[in-house]
Parts: C-alpha cells; sequence; structure tokens
C-alpha cells in the first residue's frame, strides 16, 4: 500500500516544508488541489458534500497547480505528486501537455496526472470552452496527453482539437490517473487512464470498485497494471489498511482536518507536521 498526504486550502507558505516533512515521514505522494476562479454567482451545488454548498472555498488560496508542484518538487527528492484533480477539459490539452512534461522534465518520473471534468459551468465559461459535450472533449484531450508524452511527432484530428504533426521536448509518459464516480468516469479510467481516483462523499466505495472491476474485466484489462486512489476512514488504522489492500487499493489518500471548513485554516504548520508524522508512526510504518 502507498499512502498519499492531503493537504489543500491552506497558508501557501506551509506547502514546502509539508512536503518535505511527508516526503521525511515516508508518505508515497503528496496530492495538489486544482480550482480555477469563484464566481461571485452560481446555482451550481459541490457534488462531494452532503449539502452541496460550496461557499467553503470562498476566500481560499489556492495555487496553479503545476506552479505549486515545481516548487515542491524543488525540495523534495523522492515524493510524488498527484493533481487531485486538475480539471482537464477546460484547458487546452497541448498546453497541459507542456506544463506535465516541463514538471518531469525538472523533477523526474514524480507525477501521476490526475485529471477530470469540473463540475460546474463557471469554470467552462471563463475559459471561453462549451459546457456541452466536456465529456467527450475530456477524452480526447487524454488522449493529446498521451500522444505528445511520446516524444514523437503527434498528430490529432477530433472533433474538438485539430492539432498538426508536433512534438515536445522534454516528453516522457506519465501515469494518468482520472477522478469521478459517474460511469463514464469509472469507464473513462479503465479505457484511457492508468488508474482511477475516488473522490470521497457519500457514494459507496465498494460498489465504485466492483464497478471499475467489472470494466476492467469486459475491457480485457483484467491483469494489467491499475492504480486506485481512494479516501477512506479504513486508511488510518493498520487493518483498515489491510482491508484495503485486499479489495485492490493501491493507494489510500489521508488527511488531517476537515477542508470543507468554511473560513481560513488557522492550524499551525507545526500541528499539520505532528499529524502527518503521527500517522507515519502508528500506521504507514506498521503497513509495511
Amino acid at each position: 500500500m502507498r499512502f498519499t498526504y492531503a493537504e489543500a486550502m491552506t497558508d501557501p507558505s506551509h506547502y514546502l516544508p509539508l512536503a518535505r516533512a511527508a516526503e521525511a515521514a515516508g508518505y508515497t505522494s503528496f496530492s495538489v488541489a486544482d480550482s480555477l476562479i469563484y464566481p461571485k454567482e452560481s446555482d451550481t451545488s459541490y457534488p462531494y458534500t452532503e449539502t452541496g454548498d460550496r461557499s467553503f472555498l470562498e476566500d481560499k488560496a489556492f495555487i496553479e497547480t503545476f506552479t505549486l508542484i515545481a516548487a515542491m518538487g524543488a525540495v523534495t527528492e523522492r515524493i510524488r505528486f498527484t493533481p487531485f484533480v486538475l480539471k482537464l477539459p477546460v484547458r487546452p490539452p497541448v498546453l497541459v501537455a507542456k506544463q506535465a512534461m516541463s514538471i518531469v522534465g525538472l523533477i523526474g518520473d514524480r507525477l501521476g496526472l490526475g485529471v477530470g471534468l469540473s463540475p460546474w459551468p463557471e469554470d467552462f465559461k471563463a475559459m471561453g470552452v462549451p459546457w456541452e459535450r466536456r465529456g467527450k472533449r475530456m477524452d480526447e484531450a487524454i488522449d493529446v496527453l498521451r500522444g505528445l508524452a511520446t516524444g514523437e511527432y503527434f498528430e490529432y484530428h477530433g472533433e474538438f482539437f485539430d492539432i498538426p504533426a508536433i512534438k515536445l521536448n522534454p516528453a516522457r509518459p506519465v501515469p494518468i490517473l482520472v477522478g469521478g464516480h459517474s460511469e463514464p468516469a469509472l469507464r473513462r479510467a479503465v479505457v484511457r487512464g492508468d488508474g482511477w481516483m475516488h473522490a470521497g462523499g457519500g457514494d459507496d466505495l465498494d460498489t465504485l470498485l466492483t464497478r471499475i472491476d467489472a470494466i476492467r474485466r469486459a475491457e480485457g484489462k483484467a491483469d494489467a497494471p491499475f492504480e486506485v486512489h481512494v479516501i477512506s476512514m479504513d486508511a488510518y488504522t493498520p487493518d483498515g489498511v489491510k482491508r484495503l489492500e485486499d479489495k485492490g487499493v493501491t493507494d489510500v489518500i489521508v488527511g488531517f482536518r476537515n477542508p470543507y471548513q468554511k473560513g481560513p485554516d488557522t492550524e499551525p504548520l507545526a500541528k499539520k507536521i505532528e499529524h502527518l508524522e503521527r500517522f507515519a508512526e502508528t500506521v504507514i510504518a506498521k503497513a509495511d
């Protein structure tokens, strides 16, 4: 089992020392949240809280995802970084490929590219991208990422993207981890991705894992390498970690405060490091 430390919506000055502390404590990955804008008015609800309220985002600092990964990568040597998740279809995929390839060129194979759909039409509008057929746009964007990550000349002619033969340098393949709980998202993770990222919330984890297994079998990929990243209370005890591992989970995502609380994060940096180190001593060390 591998362990991902999750921290978001906190004082930006905390991230670099937290990355160093998580690496020293034995975590495999550090998850990086993605948020673009906060609209003044919206009727859209957040899908991963019980009430759908998203006002917890108000006045929270969000450093651009690849910028934050580059900064944390520069002060660490081994820990991996996993966007959780990058809102892919609102972004130009060639630019995302360039950003991702630049990251791996700087810090090596320490990027697991978590991608997903934004649940908010306002993100699409702000970026000048249609909300309609966003799933198909997402599929094409993943195809473009895959092609450009080879480092060879690549061209693409789809419904949304028409790209002449181009190549990027540096370039190397990166794992693409697809987030989401819907049937199209689960299928996308299996068919186009290298793994799946569970977003937590009220959906039944066992049901989602069973469905992913069924899709993998149907697609002839049951024995292919596949990452499964989950949020679960079972992750906080050695016995629970073993139960998750028996279900095929490869990575657990753990955090030590409620990120959905309104208002600023007032927890001191020293307390955050204390929490992540205690978990490493009581769970990670015993799960090896």
